[in-house]
């Protein structure tokens, strides 16, 4: 997915912050519109499109889990927490109201860059199958075919084995495994990465076991060759 055009909404009340992000996000073609006041934000979200938001939680006026709240009466809009409030309480809240992610600060933008993607390649997936080599990717059902028998995968072996595919004769790092994958807990090891992949391999090995599909990169990750 290009970032080419990308609107993002930034609700959050460190001005110094709104800088940082919004000079960093531009270098990946993301376009930010910055509002410090929460009522001004849920304005602007019925005058412009935008298509996704980074909601700190603690602002002047509004708290931010009402915020979400509010959003969430009109619109789906991906939304991702921003926030100093490093509470479960708050994260577990936020996230049943509809926020799509949190990411307690300080954080690194890079971090943020990789979310953002992560989110609106999930969200705004056209096709719901997607043909790539031996592999069919259904992101409506959630299912992954390998030589036209349907893998028995989890939620996590799915994230990692459909980012592999998108990146298919690329290496991927085991961070950008991590950070882009929705059903991994953000505090797991990188080491449970290397305990998923060596799970997908078995199960594509019970389908085709005449070569390694996925295979490791020396001081990187993993790379998926298909030459089919």
């Amino acid at each position: 997915m290009s970032n080419e055009n990308i609107k993002i909404l930034i609700i959050e009340d460190d001005p110094d912050l709104l800088m940082v992000l919004s000079m960093y996000l531009k270098k990946y073609g993301m376009d930010t519109e910055c509002v410090e006041d929460p009522y001004l934000g849920l304005s602007l979200l019925t005058q412009k499109n935008f298509d996704l938001i980074i909601l700190d939680l603690t602002l002047p006026g509004m708290d931010g889990l009402e915020v979400i709240q509010k959003i969430r009466e009109n619109s789906n809009i991906p939304i991702i927490i921003s926030s100093a409030r490093n509470d479960l309480t708050d994260k577990v809240i936020g996230l049943e109201r509809g926020a799509d992610d949190y990411m307690p600060k300080p954080y690194d933008p890079r971090e943020l860059v990789t979310r953002i993607k992560t989110i609106l390649r999930r969200t705004n997936a056209v096709a719901e199958k997607v043909h790539n080599g031996d592999f069919i990717v259904d992101n409506a059902g959630h299912n992954i075919k390998f030589k036209s028998k349907i893998l028995d995968l989890t939620a996590a072996e799915f994230d990692i084995l459909d980012i592999l595919i998108q990146n298919r004769n690329s290496a991927i790092s085991r961070e950008q495994l991590l950070y882009e994958s929705s059903h991994i807990d953000d505090s797991s090891s990188i080491k449970n990465i290397d305990v998923i992949i060596s799970r997908v391999r078995s199960k594509l090995a019970k389908i085709d076991e005449t070569k390694s599909y996925i295979k490791p990169v020396r001081g990187v990750g993993y790379i998926l060759i298909d030459e089919a």
